[in-house]
């Protein structure tokens, strides 16, 4: 378990405390929509009302020798309520409670990551805006290849973002499905009525049909978009971390005052939350593994899944909670160094602009073949002998008979990748 990346709101969530009073209310939620069908006198529902108690080291104690939890909750609230305890339960399995009550857990868990992811999305497009003007060098193979901006990284980072925020929703609507029909799903014993009137107590939506079970591809959605969501994390991560890089420094995690990056060398500034990040994503792809090998159950029910689930639900819900306070506080706090970008952007003496070259040469009317080897020669030549690439390509007599100095000084004019970088932020609706 990972209480030390647990949140004091997700821990309440997953607490026994608060799992045993999520059991009880599906009980009463039960029991009151029995009592609307006079199947349970209302003078014993007032008294299960008022003497509902439960108490977490006895429900522990009951389990040690009974080994069923649901079974060790039952008899400590018959101990509390007396005879009228025998109204609790009636007509249900264990899964019926388990699995709303867990229904109704992931749904407020759900809800704290849906606002917090809703956070950082806002939190990136305002970024986004702040550099839509900082150049930076794009990227590809690990390769300078053409000038970008900051903020278009950034827009990009928020518009995945926005789209997880829209599979979340859908997974957390998915998972909010409840069941009160019985051993195998059969309502022997209960009404259908009964389970469509009490999930709708309890905010939920009844199952159009069930075994024993919730089938378990809700939770293997709701593990799944929470994984997908860690691998976006993890991305956005691992570049925060490229962009540290003592090399490159075009980025970096705040350094907080007191801070200590190495035990040997004082000098470290390490990017320590984003590869805390970039681990846990891989958590949350096991997790989702396993819910995966959740859903086959035997016939109408096993408990294989159970003792898995145990695990994997409240550790994705707490560490995608964990990671999204981090996200948010990284980047609230992330240092920015645009005089960085700006040195690394012209690091390659001008080859960043080869291809404005090409495509002038083209518009001039040789073929693209020439273009490339005339283009190409020049280029070859400021990688291998350091020169400026501007420089040989005024010097070279081929170049020249199609292009003349304005015209190839142009080609090197910085502010024309703004021109539709801000088209993108218009289309994005980004101000």
């Amino acid at each position: 378990m990972i209480e030390r990346y647990t949140t004091k709101e997700m821990g309440r969530i997953w607490s026994d405390e608060n799992k045993f009073s999520t059991w009880l209310k599906v009980e009463i939620a039960v029991t009151e929509v029995l009592t609307d069908d006079k199947i349970v006198p209302k003078e014993d529902l007032k008294t299960i009302k008022e003497k509902a108690k439960f108490d977490v080291k006895r429900i522990l104690e009951i389990e040690e020798e009974t080994h069923h939890d649901v079974i060790a909750f039952l008899t400590n609230l018959s101990e509390n309520i007396g005879p009228s305890s025998r109204f609790i339960h009636l007509g249900m399995t264990s899964s019926d409670l388990l699995d709303t009550s867990l229904a109704l857990l992931c749904k407020e868990s759900g809800q704290i990551i849906l606002s917090k992811l809703e956070t950082f999305h806002k939190t990136l497009r305002l970024l986004a805006v702040k550099h839509k003007d900082t150049f930076q060098i794009g990227r590809s193979h690990g390769v300078h290849a053409e000038p970008i901006t900051f903020g278009l990284k950034l827009a990009l980072w928020s518009e995945e973002i926005k789209r997880h925020i829209d599979r979340f929703k859908h997974a957390l609507e998915d998972i909010q499905y409840g069941k009160i029909s019985g051993a195998v799903g059969t309502y022997q014993h209960l009404d259908p009525s009964v389970e469509e009137r009490a999930c709708k107590k309890l905010g939920l939506k009844a199952s159009t049909v069930s075994n024993q079970v919730v089938q378990r591809d809700h939770h293997a959605n709701f593990l799944s978009a929470l994984a997908l969501l860690g691998c976006t994390i993890e991305k956005i991560s691992v570049e925060i971390r490229h962009l540290q890089r003592t090399e490159v420094l075009e980025a970096e995690e705040f350094f907080a005052k007191g801070q200590k990056g190495s035990s040997a060398m004082p000098h470290k500034r390490n990017p320590i939350i984003t590869e805390r990040l970039t681990g846990f994503a891989r958590l949350l792809r096991a997790n989702a593994m396993a819910a995966m090998e959740n859903v086959a159950l035997w016939h109408e029910r096993d408990i294989s899944h159970s003792s898995v689930e145990r695990i994997i639900i409240p550790d994705s819900t707490n560490l995608m909670d964990y990671m999204l306070m981090k996200l948010n506080k990284l980047f609230e706090n992330l240092i920015v160094y645009p005089e960085n970008m700006m040195k690394n952007l012209n690091m390659t003496n001008g080859l960043i602009f080869s291809q404005e070259v090409l495509l002038m040469l083209v518009q001039k009317g040789i073929s693209r073949e020439d273009a490339y080897k005339l283009v190409q020669k020049n280029a070859m030549q400021v990688w291998e002998k350091n020169k400026d690439f501007k420089t040989l390509l005024k010097s070279d007599k081929d170049i020249l008979n199609l292009l003349n100095e304005n015209e190839i000084d142009s080609l090197f004019d910085l502010n024309k990748i703004l021109i539709n970088i801000n088209k993108v932020f218009e289309r994005l609706d980004l101000k």
